[in-house]
């Protein structure tokens, strides 16, 4: 799995400057192509653990990361909505929207993180590949644990990002999320990119299943990443 330097970035908690320094200074694994970076998943991960970084969060979290057994994404997506055939140049709005309705929080809350969705740059795409990005607010929050949405959308057009992507697939599947806290977003970033990478809500959302069967097969992947945190503190 490949990532981009904005996915690295998100997954250190750093600045995208940091990561090019530790390019040129720390030998961090990198390949360039066609005027972008790219890095190996498993590359950055070795050269992380060789230096102590806390790199295990975001797009180079573990299977089954600390928060697996007590926090799950079916409630978030049935919060946030599965959104067809929405227009590219409605991304913004829709996002929006969907903070509207976000559960657990304040009036004055929910305008602010709409400020911060229509102010520029303040949205980040974070593209995974094969048509589809982990849209998420730039700025962290601090929602508490009541609060926080994941939302799914499917666009009628492709989308044209300025940053680099992954690969040439025209990005036209989005999930939007906001998470609870700093921390639980890293974790959540993580799990929601292993997610689009292989597995059932992948194959799902590709075919176009109904949202009824997107929302049982994310409830079936809670159980399934909560029985596994289960059995990773039992031994």
């Amino acid at each position: 799995m490949y990532l981009n330097l904005i996915q690295i970035a998100e997954s250190f908690g750093v600045s995208e400057k940091v990561v090019e320094d530790w390019i040129r200074r720390e030998g961090l694994p990198h390949t360039p192509d066609r005027g972008r970076l790219l890095f190996d998943r498993a590359q950055v991960a070795n050269w992380a653990a060789a230096r102590g970084l806390a790199a295990q969060a975001g797009f180079l979290a573990p299977e089954t990361p600390a928060f697996a057994a007590g926090f799950r994404l079916a409630p978030l997506l049935r919060a946030g909505g599965i959104w067809r055939d929405v227009a590219a140049a409605d991304v913004t709005d829709v996002l929006v929207r969907i903070v509207g309705a976000l559960p657990g929080a304040t009036p004055p809350v929910r305008q602010l993180l709409a400020q911060r969705l229509r102010a520029k740059g303040g949205v980040t795409m974070a593209p995974v590949g094969g048509g589809f990005a982990l849209p998420h607010p730039s700025s962290r929050v601090a929602l508490g644990r009541d609060s926080g949405t994941v939302a799914l959308l499917l666009l009628r057009d492709a989308l044209h990002l300025t940053d680099p992507q992954p690969d040439a697939v025209p990005l036209t599947r989005l999930i939007f999320f906001i998470a609870p806290s700093p921390r639980t977003h890293l974790d959540l970033l993580g799990r929601l990119s292993r997610s689009l990478v292989r597995g059932p809500l992948r194959d799902l959302v590709v075919r176009g299943a109904a949202d009824e069967e997107i929302f049982r097969a994310v409830a079936a992947a809670d159980e399934a990443a909560s029985g596994a945190a289960s059995r990773e503190v039992a031994t």
